[in-house]
């Protein structure tokens, strides 16, 4: 997971009227800036880094123009308890952001997302869908 760097104060005090708040979703806070914090509302956007199959949880990291099978355990228990940190985060509600992916696109392959979201369906959690 990468991501500009971002002003903590602006992005968690500042209103409405600042682009660089939190209220604009334009710049994005890792795990590294929420950790021990409890916010109101979270969004979590889950990329095909951390992918549900059957046979369980898959790891992956994205070097060069592909994705890569991470192998080592400690690198795998590193980036399970990141998402786990994004994902104890809200004290009232949370969103979970699963892209759809795109056959056209080989580094968004829908097969990356597709089973994770049927797996968070699985265990209750409901799908938004926009009238856009």
């Amino acid at each position: 997971m990468y991501a500009s760097p971002m002003n903590h104060v602006k992005w968690f005090l500042d209103g409405k009227d600042n682009v660089r708040s939190s209220y604009y979703l334009e710049e994005v806070a890792t795990e590294f800036h929420v950790q021990g914090l409890e916010l109101d509302w979270a969004c979590v956007s889950w990329d095909g880094d951390f992918r549900y199959s059957g046979q369980g949880w898959e790891h992956y990291s994205f070097r060069g123009n592909k994705w890569q099978r991470i192998l080592k355990e400690s690198r795998k228990q590193y980036q399970k308890n990141a998402y786990c940190v994004l994902l104890t985060r809200a004290r009232q509600g949370m969103v979970i952001f699963v892209p759809e992916g795109d056959h056209a696109d080989p580094t968004r392959s829908p097969g990356y997302y597709d089973r994770t979201f049927e797996y968070l369906q699985e265990l209750g959690v409901h799908e938004l869908r926009s009238s856009l």
